[in-house]
């Protein structure tokens, strides 16, 4: 019995300094557990960075009918309507967006902090017949944004070869998101959400 004590006590003592040192490394965990729990979640749970999105696959026999704007609590939407299914497409922020063909840049007609490129992987033309489908001129600002929060511009940078490019003009470069929808009936919508901040 005195032999257990013996041993026991420097076990309790060794308890003791480890139940000590985990609550100062507890506090410490707790400290930095709250900086962490306190540090700012992000805007609206939007996780979706900022880096480029792409999909599909060129050619896509269909064609490029309109464009509209949105606005929701947390992204500003800009959607693109084509007259079948369409899923192609490579969007980014850029330096430059230059338009299809003729090679002109963008970024000195179109407002904004920061530039994502859009290259819909569909032209905005029939294909069979090469008529414009698309009623805008390249160039063309072909969405009223004012008073969005995120949007600052849309100009159109013309359709060739089955290409078709936009320069979309945002505050600051924030994150985005692109996702393709089906409908209304047999057309589809490729929509590009950009959230109003980090």
């Amino acid at each position: 019995m005195a032999s257990f004590s013996k041993h026991r006590r420097p076990l309790v003592v060794l308890a003791g300094l480890v139940v000590m040192g985990g609550t100062v490394l507890g506090a410490g965990g707790v400290a930095a557990g709250a900086a962490i729990g306190s540090a700012t979640a992000p805007f609206c749970g939007i996780t979706w960075g900022s880096l480029d999105k792409s999909a599909g696959v060129y050619p896509a026999p269909v064609s490029l009918l309109s464009t509209r704007t949105g606005q929701h609590d947390c992204w500003d939407r800009l959607v693109f309507e084509f007259d079948g299914p369409a899923d192609g497409f490579r969007i980014g922020y850029r330096s430059e967006v230059y338009t299809e063909g003729k090679g002109d840049p963008l970024s000195g007609q179109t407002a904004g902090g920061a530039l994502i490129g859009v290259q819909l992987l569909e032209p905005a033309y029939d294909p069979s017949t090469g008529t414009s489908s698309y009623p805008h001129a390249v160039g063309e600002h072909v969405a009223n944004v004012a008073g969005y929060r995120t949007l600052r511009d849309v100009a159109f940078g013309g359709s060739f070869e089955g290409y078709t490019t936009f320069a979309v003009g945002v505050r600051a470069r924030l994150p985005f998101r692109v996702f393709v929808l089906p409908g209304p009936g047999s057309h589809s919508r490729i929509v590009l959400d950009v959230a109003h901040r980090w």
